[in-house]
């Protein structure tokens, strides 16, 4: 079940999910601290993932039949932190993917705060199984590959 509210939304082929900024997320000076932006990236790529139609679970018991052992990873990332966020910030967590290839993914992702981007993105999520990369299942590559415009 998805509760787009909590999940976000898929717009133009970019999943907007909102995050308000609270006090644990921010460091003594009163700007969120650098690593909770990777924390608000993964779930934007968690909820983009879900709102592509895959209930993970289901999903990923496919995939682990076809492929036994399986994990996405991030590879890579390249981060830019453009801007700060404050306490109470609602902050825009946009995701889209750039290309699906044999083993990997590369996903966009910026934090922004109305149309103002605070910190940009580009990661790179693996498929690995039985600790070596493998070609992504079919089950998922269709799905994924469904968004990339």
């Amino acid at each position: 079940m998805t509760f787009p509210h909590i999940d976000g939304e898929i717009r133009d082929g970019r999943h907007h999910m909102q995050v308000r900024v609270y006090y644990e997320d921010t460091d003594f000076s009163g700007i969120v601290y650098h690593a909770n932006y990777l924390r608000f990236m993964e779930r934007g790529r968690t909820n983009h993932l879900r709102l592509l139609g895959a209930e993970q679970h289901v999903l990923f018991a496919e995939a682990q039949a076809e492929t036994p052992g399986f994990a996405f990873v991030v590879r890579s990332m390249q981060i830019d932190f453009l801007k700060p966020a404050r306490m109470d910030d609602i902050l825009d967590v946009v995701t889209w993917p750039v290309a699906v290839k044999g083993a990997s993914i590369m996903l966009a992702q910026e934090v922004r705060k109305a149309e103002e981007v605070l910190v940009k993105a580009e990661v790179r999520v693996a498929f690995i199984s039985e600790g070596r990369a493998q070609p992504i299942p079919k089950t998922l590559r269709g799905l994924l590959r469904a968004d990339v415009t």
